[in-house]
């Protein structure tokens, strides 16, 4: 299936907007809560739940601005410990998943910084009570290699994700929530290469990609 660049936007700016709605709508409902409030606890409290929010807010906008944004400032390679501060902070909230960093590339091309991360997020995602959460990539020639593994104790990963990542999506529509799925296809397809995900059957969600990647400019 084809999506045209406006209609593609258009979904990444929708599952943007979903991510962020949560804290964003927490610090408007903290901000109600603090202006009516006079008791010095309760207004303390109301400040830590601000700050919580005001955090994960902007854990959210650090990651989705290197997973979907053009991460300007960073050249056609990003630093490899960009990408994992990203997906630290991006779990970091929920203290349930547990992130294994097994990149050794200082830099890695901008597209494969891309894949990385949705693939992490879509992994981390599924672990919906938590669990082990291994990154692994590196790049050699042009040629890029990730794999993705989730590990816990209950992983669920919809067939709407699958087809999305695999580009089985024959004639369905892509939805908002497999904005993430659609763009790792693109860029692994974009490379001629191809996803691999893991049988629905397996203990163990992994996701796998190998594609190649322009040469990377110096600036």
């Amino acid at each position: 299936m084809t999506i045209s660049p406006v209609d593609f936007a258009s979904l990444l700016c929708s599952r943007l907007c979903h991510d962020l709605l949560s804290p964003v709508g927490a610090l408007n409902n903290g901000l109600e809560l603090l202006a009516d409030e006079h008791d010095p606890e309760m207004r303390q409290r109301c400040l830590e739940l601000l700050n919580e929010s005001a955090r994960a807010s902007a854990n959210k906008l650090k990651f989705f601005r290197l997973a979907f944004g053009a991460a300007g400032g960073f050249g056609e390679t990003v630093d490899s410990r960009e990408a994992r501060a990203a997906i630290e902070g991006l779990f970091s909230d929920n203290h349930r998943v547990k992130l294994g960093w097994l990149v050794e590339d200082a830099t890695l091309p901008k597209p494969a910084i891309k894949a990385l991360l949705n693939l992490a997020l879509i992994a981390g995602d599924a672990l919906i009570r938590g669990g082990q959460l291994d990154v692994g990539a590196e790049s050699v020639a042009g040629q890029v290699e990730i794999v993705v593994r989730a590990d816990g104790p209950r992983i669920v990963l919809d067939q709407e994700l699958r087809n999305a990542l695999t580009g089985a999506t024959g004639d369905a529509i892509i939805t908002p929530r497999a904005a993430a799925a659609y763009l790792v296809h693109a860029l692994v397809a974009e490379g001629g290469g191809k996803v691999q995900v893991s049988d629905p059957a397996d203990p163990v969600l992994l996701f796998g990609a190998s594609f190649k990647v322009a040469k990377a400019l110096s600036r």
